[in-house]
């Protein structure tokens, strides 16, 4: 197989770009909407959920419910989601959320709140699972499936994708199949860039798993708000910085219901929210704000 990876991206010299207002950082918030669209024999799957829950490490229960991640994901649902939403628009933060079509079904409430807050709506794929080893026609399948659903539930079609765990075809298979503006599968480098797919220029604002409160969930991760607190900190610093050097670069910081909604990890965002807004500087916006920009600017 041949290695065609792009190695190089950008170089040793980083594009001069500016961003609205002369920013010194582009910082987006990004909330990922995944409770009931996970792995469950309520959905049809064989087997459990056992990523990203309190229970790290856990096995897949066989052809049977685990109601203990069932409950895990429920509070995301119920709890989680809406002392972010509130949180978020007490301070009028803008946020993306990052939409499981499915989940989003089994809860037209919360369709309902963030269609009010006007937050962006972009894609989480159709279910949250992993499509390394998907058949290539179920895949497609799942994207079509959701593209139309969040039209359905939200009168729009997604502004971007972000499947998460993907095949090598997901891609691919998004841009063929929809209309996005731009996927986030791709965590190479802190600026958007172009990539050619096919015949198509296609736009990629790459994602983060490194701030991001999944690493609550994982081994070598954060074991208390205030971990998570310092790393997104010394993140936006770095960047910031870099920004005052005429570099400004983007920040995302990636949230979960059922993760950063538990009281003692949501202190934590908070406290960086207060953080943040202490700057005047910077450019607090939408993943699809990001997308208009360097379609207008950067093409």
């Amino acid at each position: 197989m041949k290695d065609n990876r792009n190695y190089i991206g950008y170089g040793k010299n980083s594009p001069k770009i500016s961003w609205p207002n002369n920013a010194k950082l582009a910082l987006q918030f990004v909330l990922n909407y995944e409770e009931g669209g996970e792995s469950s024999i309520l959905n049809g799957d064989d087997h459990s959920e056992i990523f990203l829950s309190e229970i790290i490490g856990a096995q897949p229960v066989k052809g049977a419910r685990h109601m203990n991640m069932e409950s895990i994901y429920e509070y995301g649902s119920r709890r989680g989601f809406w002392r972010i939403h509130d949180e978020f628009i007490k301070r009028k933060i803008p946020l993306t959320i990052f939409c499981v079509a499915l989940a989003l079904q089994k809860n037209l409430e919360i369709c309902k709140a963030i269609k009010d807050a006007n937050f962006e709506i972009a894609s989480h794929g159709y279910r949250w699972i992993d499509y390394q080893y998907v058949d290539q026609e179920i895949e497609k399948d799942h994207i079509l499936k959701c593209y139309e659903l969040i039209k359905e539930l939200f009168g729009e079609y997604p502004s971007g994708w972000y499947t998460g765990r993907t095949s090598p075809k997901t891609r691919e298979l998004v841009i063929n199949n929809t209309d996005i503006k731009y996927d986030s599968d791709s965590y190479s480098d802190d600026l958007p860039y172009w990539e050619h797919v096919g015949n198509r220029k296609h736009l990629v604002i790459p994602y983060t798993l490194d701030n991001n409160d999944m690493r609550f969930a994982t081994n070598q991760g954060f074991n208390t708000g205030n971990h998570f607190f310092n790393y997104l900190k010394d993140s936006f610093d770095c960047l910031y910085n870099e920004g005052k050097n005429h570099n400004p670069k983007m920040m995302s910081v990636g949230l979960h219901c059922r993760l950063i909604g538990r009281p003692g990890r949501m202190q934590s965002l908070i406290k960086f929210l207060d953080y943040v807004q202490n700057f005047n500087d910077i450019w607090i916006c939408q993943r699809k704000e990001i997308a208009d920009h360097w379609y207008k600017n950067y093409k």
